[in-house]
């Protein structure tokens, strides 16, 4: 019965779908889709982030924090082992990757196709992950999630690959919205870190997407992530903010070759069981040692914001060490740089997480350092937390080159909207320096490493080409021990002046074009005599399927020719044209032109 039922449902909702243009418009169509889109990225996010709560619950609410827990010790190594075995039981065909660099991966070279299985599987592994202690963010996952939210909506609306992008981006800016409450700061950060071309008309199906994100987060109670308590900023301040943009800037730039460098590291190890355990005896060390570096680490944010400083010691071997002041500001220190090894480990030993938490962290115990150590020289008095809200925004902006995102994104969660202008000095001097040793932020530079970069919009849309759609195969083929009599027959049947000879396997053993044998051709005594052995010769390029365009369009420029015959695990398949690749790309130019 309820078979029946679902099978009618899909009849009545498919034919919905093809007959939605005489009910809606294609563009009011679009605007509903983002409102389901926010909707459901917003309630996987609330859900995630219910989830490592509880789990941070039950693994610390018995600590006492005056002495060390040798539980955390052992809780990455649960936590990492938990999410690898939810990936071998479910996902073990697939490649995992984690982190936004294959949301872009996805967006430049596979038309915003997000995988299904990323709409829930981020959010498990991530919640076992950091629940257990992994020393990493929330934000990566989520809006991957998102994404994957977005972009499987479109494609299940039967939606074009434009809209899918936008729902995409959608995706991931509710999803970011309704973790940090932010849904300003979510469109803002789609369009710096996923997007960096599109029209104002384009904010509007995000703008509705983050604003329903943030809209389910406050229906569930979300409250303002963090709360800074400040009504100005002082004028005298401001030589201080230049030099703690700098700081910024060099710690960014820090994080960023830190954190590729460690994940590369483990990477490179084969056995993943090893790998795991490596991981998180080192990661559990850290913990061990420095507490504060467990989870996302908003609860220490907090604490220093209302000048908590000393609760940096709870839980710790140094508890004792709260009246020192020198031992608070080196340790915090130490925890400030630290913290993306943590993070680093936590994901290349096999658990999941994001870098932008891990930013906001660092950021805040680097800003209470810098602060703190300003004021104890007694030159000046600077209020302390608005610097460490500043140094917030100033990590933001340059681990991830988005600038616009640190300022809306602290202005949001802590109400320092007051703070506007200390927040675009810090964040500008931190973005122009991290620029200056990093061109590329840390989601880019995975993929630059790679050699999967694209930045350049015309190498986009080449690399959104289906090559395999570009392939004609209707050459006739030739056998190397056909005679000259039997070549004449089939040129003299065929439309192409460029003939593929093809073993029986079918790999390729050469190629003849017309213009080599004109002359032959004619010659009625060598019919017999000469076999397309003879007459054949090497073609001066091959490609093979799984290439991209663009490594096609540089065989055709190396080497000024107009046909390459293209292989598949080396069997001939047929040939690509670069008038008929041109006239491919001319079509995507003007469908995108038109968008």
């Amino acid at each position: 019965m309820f078979k029946i039922l679902r099978i009618r449902a899909n009849i009545l909702f498919h034919e919905f779908i093809k007959q939605r243009g005489k009910y809606i418009s294609d563009k009011n169509f679009l605007l509903v889709a983002s409102g389901i889109t926010g909707i459901l990225s917003g309630l996987a996010a609330v859900l995630l982030k219910y989830l490592v709560h509880f789990f941070q619950w039950v693994c610390q609410s018995g600590f006492d924090i005056k002495y060390e827990n040798y539980l955390y010790l052992m809780y990455p190594l649960v936590g990492i082992l938990l999410t690898m075995l939810y990936l071998r039981l479910f996902h073990y065909k697939l490649n995992f990757d984690k982190g936004l660099s294959s949301i872009i991966y996805a967006i430049t070279h596979k038309a915003s196709r997000v995988e299904l299985h990323k709409t829930y599987s981020h959010l498990i592994t991530s919640a076992l992950t950091i629940g257990f202690g992994g020393s990493a963010g929330l934000e990566a996952p989520i809006a991957v999630t998102g994404s994957a939210l977005g972009s499987n909506t479109a494609k299940n609306l039967w939606m074009s690959r434009q809209d899918r992008t936008l729902l995409l981006a959608g995706g991931a800016a509710a999803g970011i919205a309704a973790v940090f409450n932010s849904p300003i700061a979510g469109v803002i950060f789609s369009f710096e870190v996923l997007l960096s071309e599109l029209s104002i008309p384009a904010f509007v199906p995000i703008l509705i997407a983050s604003a329903c994100g943030a809209l389910v987060s406050k229906l569930f109670g979300e409250q303002q992530l963090f709360f800074l308590t400040t009504n100005s900023w002082a004028l005298n301040a401001v030589p201080f903010y230049l030099l703690l943009g700098g700081v910024c800037g060099l710690t960014s730039a820090y994080m960023i070759r830190a954190a590729v460098k460690i994940e590369n590291f483990f990477h490179r190890r084969k056995n993943s069981w090893h790998k795991a355990i490596l991981g998180a005896i080192g990661l559990g060390l850290f913990l061990f040692i420095f507490p504060p570096l467990y989870g996302e680490g908003y609860g220490v944010i907090n604490e220093l914001m209302a000048g908590n400083y000393e609760s940096l010691l709870e839980r710790s071997l140094f508890y004792k060490q709260q009246s020192n002041d020198t031992f608070i500001l080196l340790f915090a220190l130490a925890v400030a740089l630290i913290k993306v090894v943590a993070s680093a480990i936590t994901i290349g030993a096999g658990g999941n997480g994001g870098i932008f938490g891990p930013s906001l962290f660092t950021g805040a115990t680097l800003g209470f350092v810098f602060v703190h150590f300003m004021n104890s020289l007694n030159i000046v008095t600077l209020n302390e937390a608005n610097f460490i809200a500043v140094a917030m925004c100033g990590l933001v902006s340059g681990v991830l080159h988005a600038p616009l995102t640190g300022i809306f994104l602290i202005a949001e969660i802590t109400g320092g909207y007051v703070l506007f202008v200390p927040l675009m000095l810090v964040s500008s001097i931190s973005y122009f320096t991290t620029r200056y040793f990093e061109p590329n932020s840390i989601y880019y530079k995975v993929l630059a490493d790679k050699g999967l970069l694209i930045k350049d919009k015309d190498e986009e849309l080449l690399n959104q080409m289906n090559l395999s759609a570009l392939i004609e195969n209707d050459f006739s083929k030739l056998r190397p021990n056909q005679t000259l009599s039997e070549l004449v027959q089939i040129v003299a049947s065929s439309k192409r002046n460029i003939f593929p000879v093809v073993s029986a396997d079918e790999e390729l053993e050469g190629i003849i074009m017309l213009d080599d044998i004109r002359s032959i051709m004619f010659e009625r005594d060598k019919y017999d005599k000469v076999r397309v052995k003879d007459l054949m010769n090497a073609p001066p390029a091959i490609a093979y399927q799984q290439e991209t365009v663009l490594q096609l369009i540089k065989k055709f420029e190396d080497h000024q020719i107009w046909n390459i015959p293209i292989l598949h695990e080396n069997r001939y398949v047929g040939f690509i044209s670069k008038s008929s690749l041109l006239s491919k790309y001319r079509e995507q130019l003007m469908s995108k032109t038109e968008v």
